[in-house]
């Protein structure tokens, strides 16, 4: 019910005592007008596919942007990828919190996130070598690809237990990656990879653990498509496709993140 939402219950409007008042205050003909009005939003003003694509290409556009700013500055001028992932973290804080999306801010964070992406990619290649950026590119490209078509064909969905065992892991790994870099910080573990440099049957922990983020990206690929579909679906008020641009924005940019370390701590093991 309207009335057990929080937001409803502090406006006035959604009381039955609000709207007695609003009753007294309209005429016959307006009450009658409103009593007409479409339950939905117009065709114009609702979520569609074409607006949550144009949104996501605007806010990868801005990225890729921000990215090359990175990439030449990386060496130069390190003060600025190193601010920008603060501004970017905090950013991604907010939008994720927000009850409705600002554009302004999703490419605000499109622009900073870039530079921090840029400059440590640059940082991987000088380190790395190889084409180690272009692998991770298109490893990711792939990913992404074959998420999309299965999800497009029905093949895989988003579910309750499914999600519920993502968050999960999801937690699961936010705390190891935080004692790690604790090690790390501390000096308990000389290696520089931390505790992701340890070996199982010869194999680095960072590649098995790395596997598995990748496989949870993916899934979280699956729950930003969901989201878009459903509000398309449920005529969602089009502001929304960019929530839906800044989820798929957001898990790409990990998704690329934990490959390309992925690829160098292979390459350290060799």
């Amino acid at each position: 019910m309207a009335l057990d939402n929080p937001a409803f219950s502090r406006n006035e409007a959604f009381s039955k005592q609000g709207a007695v008042a609003a009753a007294q205050d309209v005429s016959a003909s307006e009450l009658q007008e409103m009593y007409e009005r479409p339950t939905t939003l117009p065709d114009r003003e609702v979520m569609t596919y074409d607006d949550a694509l144009a949104k996501s290409a605007l806010s990868f556009g801005v990225l890729l942007v921000g990215a090359a700013i990175g990439w030449f500055t990386a060496v130069s001028m390190p003060w600025l990828w190193i601010g920008a992932a603060l501004v970017g973290f905090v950013l991604g804080l907010v939008n994720a919190f927000k009850r409705e999306p600002s554009p302004a801010l999703i490419l605000a964070y499109a622009a900073v996130q870039g530079i921090f992406v840029g400059a440590i990619s640059q940082w991987y290649e000088l380190q790395f070598g190889g084409g180690i950026v272009g692998q991770a590119v298109i490893a990711t490209l792939v990913v992404v690809g074959v998420t999309l078509a299965l999800f497009a064909s029905g093949k895989i969905r988003a579910s309750a237990r499914a999600t519920k065992i993502f968050l999960i892991a999801m937690v699961g790994y936010a705390v190891f990656s935080l004692v790690n870099l604790g090690l790390m910080l501390f000096g308990a573990t000389d290696d520089p990879w931390g505790l992701r440099g340890a070996e199982i049957f010869g194999i680095p922990w960072g590649i098995i653990i790395g596997v598995l983020v990748v496989i949870m990206a993916a899934y979280s690929l699956v729950l930003d498509f969901d989201f878009i579909q459903q509000g398309v679906r449920n005529r969602a008020p089009k502001k929304y496709a960019w929530t839906g641009a800044f989820g798929v924005m957001v898990t790409v940019v990990w998704l690329y993140l934990e490959i390309l370390r992925i690829l160098a701590i292979a390459q350290s093991s060799d």
